[in-house]
């Protein structure tokens, strides 16, 4: 909080234990639109924990001035179909995580108090989170011949902004880089710019995969991905 002050942004101390408590909370919402960005978390009871933290939220909204939300969600909403999937094809998520986010997202675009727009990132690159360390030194992995499917935290707030300049609200987006290259090669190729102990694959056969296809997104906003191709990226 020290930190944001320090460079002029106002900031709270908001927490959702599921419940919502926090210093001036009316203060906190006193917006237009309200962007949530927080990851489930891993437990057992994430689903049901996950919706208790949204509608505790949605009751302090009744009494706020946004009219207007981005909700950031994740490419985990999508079995692996082995195929491209685009933003229907989340039907049954088989992670927890991605059950919890499906849930989320239906109870918010259903809300008619506001509208909703719906954002779901692949796995998020750039800055402090360097895909050279995420597999480092680890052996025996399968799936090396899968694709990725990653997203620059710089497109992150690109698409975020686009959003919010163009008004595209009630929507439903993928947001990927457009290329996705196998596994391993993106990540022993990764940590060796890094300077990171490369990962160890077994096999490099394609296992269950998704490739996560973000045609919507770039038709209806008309984005261009800053990072279409994440091995471009040469950051250490």
């Amino acid at each position: 909080m020290s930190h944001l002050k320090s460079n002029g942004i106002e900031s709270y101390y908001i927490s959702l234990n599921p419940y919502m408590i926090g210093r001036n909370i009316r203060g906190f919402l006193s917006s237009d639109v309200l962007i949530i960005n927080f990851p489930p978390e891993r437990r057992d009871d994430i689903e049901t924990y996950h919706e208790a933290q949204i509608k505790s939220l949605l009751s302090e909204l009744r009494y706020s001035q946004v009219t207007k939300i981005i909700f950031v969600s994740s490419t985990s909403v999508y079995p692996d179909l082995n195929r491209e999937v685009v933003e229907e094809d989340a039907i049954s998520p088989e992670k927890l995580s991605g059950r919890a986010l499906l849930s989320i997202e239906r109870l918010l675009l259903d809300n008619k108090n506001f509208k909703t727009t719906v954002l779901r990132f692949g796995g998020l690159i750039g800055y402090d989170r360097k895909p050279g360390a995420f597999l480092s030194g680890r052996k025996g992995l399968t799936g090396g011949g899968s694709p990725v499917n990653l997203i620059h935290r710089d497109d992150c707030i690109g698409v975020i902004e686009t959003i919010l300049k163009k008004g595209v609200w009630e929507e439903t987006f993928n947001a990927c880089a457009d290329i996705h290259p196998n596994r391993k090669d993106y990540y022993t190729e990764q940590a060796g710019i890094g300077g990171f102990d490369p990962p160890e694959f077994e096999e490099s056969e394609k296992s269950a995969y998704k490739i996560v296809n973000s045609g919507k997104l770039k038709s209806l906003t008309a984005y261009d991905f800053k990072y279409p191709d994440p091995s471009t990226i040469r950051e250490n």
